[in-house]
């Protein structure tokens, strides 16, 4: 069971490690923000522009609802994991959600420019694009940090999605009367990796007389190329509760990657759409659909359990004997392996093509411009990410453009995650445009360098204006 324990822990930190940029949703509203774009193709510029390449659009940051400080605890003066024997179990499950949500969306732009023509405005971007998506079950904490106890486990729920992309974007922006403009971006998209993970079933039964695991898992990976790494073991498939081994066999298992080849392994297409309609002066509507479309995949290697694996033992029965042929530590080991068997996926091979549709956000926003003063709005927006690995987030902004060369915003959210504070800074002189901004302020760091809250962004960006 300690080898279960810490599998399950190396999961969820290595999940919750991972690092995100999303939007800047910060400035949705924010007048000089050259990238509203990206979060709502009508928006347009008064300025053209070009992005200084690799730095015009920049960001990193995590996003969970999962706190550091609910995973790692400071006990004696040092760091130790929620495991400890001096966490308190009650207090750590009090924290913990039934579903616990990761979601990272990185996006690198390597090249960027807008311009007025073709009797709009337009954008061309070319975008390193990574995504991942990972669902933990509260059940999967509660059975790491209580370890042995008559009750049952079900983990089901537990999955991980991630993608990896190019993508060549076109947008363009049209002003259709006094009243509404709308906007459409098509995204040409390069396929490098994806992976798919998840549990259709696994459950864990702990009775009195005998344990009953189920696990019904399966990996889809599509790379260029893929080979995983294959071991062997030999075991007996279980043991009578007298600590009697049956029978030994062999088992093969997948225990890794071998190699594998980064490169084009896939082709595909989405697109953004977007509509603002200004009433009057004082307020402005705004909606966008973003990334609908799919990813068509060569390649598709899968590790599988094929089908439902169950597993009866009741090699938990021991003698306090330690030179038993059943003793504590001997039992131990046979239900270690017992147990293991259970996450030990079979090589399956490479199964063909399959398509993969990306996660679509949808963006809804309202401003209110007052009278009293018509270089500052205050915005509500709703930003929702559909799937199974779907999130979303309730924004409130205050935005202020006093003159022609600074604009700001300060926003407050509310949603999946929890609660956080927002900001942007945006300098815009002649023929030079900076930006830094967070949706979700750092706050204090833990000691590995991840903030406490479990949510946390940077983002900045330079880039160079032109015409009027």
């Amino acid at each position: 069971m300690k080898n279960i324990k810490y599998m399950i822990v190396g999961a969820v930190l290595g999940f919750s490690s991972v690092a995100t940029a999303q939007d800047l949703y910060s400035g949705y509203f924010t007048k000089g923000y050259l990238y509203r774009h990206d979060m709502n193709p009508a928006f347009a510029s008064d300025q053209g522009y070009v992005a200084m390449p690799a730095l015009g659009n920049l960001g990193v940051g995590m996003n969970s609802n999962l706190r550091s400080d609910e995973i790692f605890y400071n006990i004696d003066g040092r760091t130790a994991l929620f495991i400890h024997p001096k966490v308190d179990a009650g207090s750590f499950l009090s924290e913990v959600k039934d579903k616990n949500k990761i979601n990272e969306d990185f996006r690198l732009q390597l090249l960027g420019v807008g311009f007025k023509g073709f009797g709009g405005y337009n954008t061309i971007e070319i975008n390193a694009r990574q995504r991942l998506g990972v669902n933990v079950p509260g059940s999967l904490f509660r059975l790491a940090k209580e370890g042995v106890r008559n009750q049952t486990y079900d983990i089901t729920d537990f999955a991980a999605h991630g993608d990896a992309y190019g993508e060549i974007a076109l947008g363009h922006s049209h002003q259709v009367n006094e009243h509404l403009r709308v906007g459409a971006k098509a995204k040409f998209l390069l396929g490098v990796a994806n992976i798919d993970a998840e549990f259709n079933r696994a459950q864990l039964v702990l009775g009195k007389d005998e344990w009953v695991a189920m696990t019904d898992a399966k990996v889809q990976t599509s790379l260029n190329n893929l080979k995983y790494k294959i071991d062997t073991t030999t075991r007996g498939p279980g043991a009578d509760k007298h600590g009697n081994p049956s029978e030994e066999m062999e088992h093969t298992y997948v225990s890794g990657v071998d190699e594998s080849k980064w490169g084009i392994c896939g082709f595909g297409l989405a697109f953004d759409l977007g509509a603002e309609y200004k009433l009057d002066d004082n307020w402005a509507f705004s909606a966008a659909l973003l990334d609908l479309g799919y990813i068509g995949w060569k390649n598709n290697y899968v590790a599988s359990t094929n089908g439902l694996r169950e597993v009866h033992t009741d090699t938990y029965l021991f003698n306090m004997d330690d030179k038993a042929d059943n003793s504590f530590e001997r039992q131990g080991d046979r239900l270690g392996a017992d147990l293991a068997r259970l996450y030990e996926l079979q090589d399956c091979g490479n199964t063909g093509s399959r398509s993969r549709g990306l996660a679509a956000t949808m963006n809804l926003g309202v401003e209110y411009t007052p009278d009293f003063y018509d270089k500052m709005s205050f915005g509500l927006m709703n930003n929702t990410r559909f799937g199974k690995y779907g999130w979303t987030d309730f924004r409130l902004s205050t935005n202020v453009a006093p003159t022609n060369i600074f604009s700001a915003s300060a926003t407050l959210s509310l949603g999946t995650f929890g609660a956080s504070f927002g900001w942007l800074l945006n300098f815009h002189p002649c023929g030079f445009n900076m930006y830094l901004g967070m949706d979700h302020t750092l706050g204090k760091l833990a000691k590995q360098g991840l903030p406490l809250s479990g949510r946390g962004d940077v983002h900045l960006g330079i880039n160079f204006p032109f015409g009027h």
